[in-house]
């Protein structure tokens, strides 16, 4: 199906209305947005008019699908193994897929993770990887699918033609501040993971003050719409509702978080991080099949998942020994008076380390960051360290965001939900 330029303002319009969109309507038109013969401004309205009118599940999937078959996809048929994918919707110090990924490999499962770089105030798992000196994270769908055969596991940048529609029209909702819509964030989230292929998929949904969605109602909603959607996909979809008030991880920035999660998977370092790891691995495993085998708090203190994380950064040339874990603080943040950590503002201090990255260069922006010394609930004493600054980051601002009271604040558990 074509579409002119009449067509395009009839489906405008219909939607515009509150009408149904049909299948074939829905591919016309994302198809003529890839090829070019619909530009920006049609297309703008289309998204803002489904912020405002919604979409079914049923026009939510034929989305997600048409987003999904715009490009190259991957195929798993004939794979020795169960192929699980993960994906997580954006926070702060949420170093998960570091430690999840080898964690479910390590226990059989085989993971095929396509990831992404830094999306405003949340980290991305591909600037933390590229921390590791010569790693690669551009592979072929062949290298990729290759590699998660042999090693158990990758983690991979995705390619530009892998669901080229969804990075089109997020850019473009981006600018036309059409990004908060449920149906819109789903197709986006799905659409990549349908295109890579794996049958069974964990999502793990952020929650709070640090996350796109802030509400428990609003993840509730997106992950109830993320499962019924890959159900009408053919797709195993479980969903973990998990807390971003505070940061997940102590680290805050690329290369501190990425020897936190190297000292998770030694186990030195059995915190929020290693918590909500071995969850999300747990159901990957769950998810993909892997039912009485060996589980997640095995594989770490065996060394299992510490094995599996090296073999996977080797496969793809990366020299984790060249890695310097050596981090000197360029200052501190200290309590100004007794009491209790009452509230880490999550997406505060991720605004903070963003914007001091923007403004150095590569190398200085991948080891700037901060780290906690203290949590939400955690006593503390006139002049005690809250906090390290690691590089241009100004640490009146980060006080900022770190609220002592007088009254003792009980953590959020930290996962809220599962679906």
């Amino acid at each position: 199906m074509s579409l002119g330029p009449a067509g395009v303002r009839a489906i405008i319009d219909k939607k515009r209305r509150g009408g149904t969109l049909e299948r074939d309507e829905i591919e016309a038109l994302v198809n003529g947005y890839v090829s070019g013969e619909i530009d920006d401004a049609p297309m703008a309205a289309w998204l803002m008019a489904v912020c405002l009118t919604g979409m079914t599940l049923d026009e939510t999937a034929h989305l997600t699908r048409a987003m999904a078959m715009s490009g190259d996809t991957i195929d798993w048929a004939g794979a020795a193994g169960p192929i699980v994918d993960k994906h997580s919707t954006g926070g702060v110090g949420d170093a998960v897929t570091l430690v999840a990924v080898p964690l479910a490999a390590a226990c059989g499962a085989k993971v095929a993770k396509l990831s992404g770089r830094a999306l405003g105030h949340t980290g991305g798992t591909i600037d933390k990887l590229e921390c590791i000196p010569g790693l690669r994270t551009e592979l072929s769908i062949h290298e990729f699918r290759a590699q998660v055969m042999r090693v158990g596991c990758a983690v991979a940048a995705a390619t530009a033609r892998l669901a080229p529609a969804d990075k089109m029209m997020y850019a473009l909702r981006d600018r036309t501040a059409t990004v908060a819509s449920v149906p819109l964030i789903a197709a986006s989230v799905l659409s990549k993971k349908v295109a890579g292929g794996a049958p069974a998929i964990v999502l793990d949904v952020k929650v709070g003050a640090g996350a796109f969605m802030r509400t428990l109602d609003e993840g509730r909603a997106l992950a109830e719409t993320m499962i019924a959607v890959g159900s009408r996909l053919d797709r195993r979809v479980r969903v973990l509702l998990t807390a971003m008030d505070e940061p997940l991880a102590d680290s805050i920035g690329d290369a501190l978080e990425l020897e936190e999660a190297l000292r998770t998977l030694e186990g030195r370092c059995n915190g929020r991080l290693a918590d909500v790891a071995a969850s999300v691995a747990g159901a990957m495993l769950q998810v993909a099949g892997l039912r009485g085998i060996r589980g997640p708090a095995d594989a770490l203190r065996s060394g299992a998942a510490l094995r599996s994380f090296s073999e996977m950064v080797a496969a793809q040339n990366g020299r984790l020994a060249d890695f310097d874990r050596r981090f000197s603080p360029s200052s501190e943040v200290r309590a100004r008076a007794d009491g209790y950590v009452e509230r880490i503002d999550a997406g505060a201090l991720g605004e903070i380390v963003a914007r001091a990255k923007d403004t150095g260069s590569e190398s200085d922006a991948r080891r700037l960051g901060l780290r906690l010394a203290k949590r939400v609930g955690d006593a503390v004493s006139r002049g005690e360290t809250l906090a390290a600054c690691f590089g241009a980051l100004d640490p009146k601002d980060v006080a900022e965001a770190l609220v002592i009271g007088p009254q003792r604040a009980e953590p959020r558990p930290l996962v809220l939900a599962t679906l």
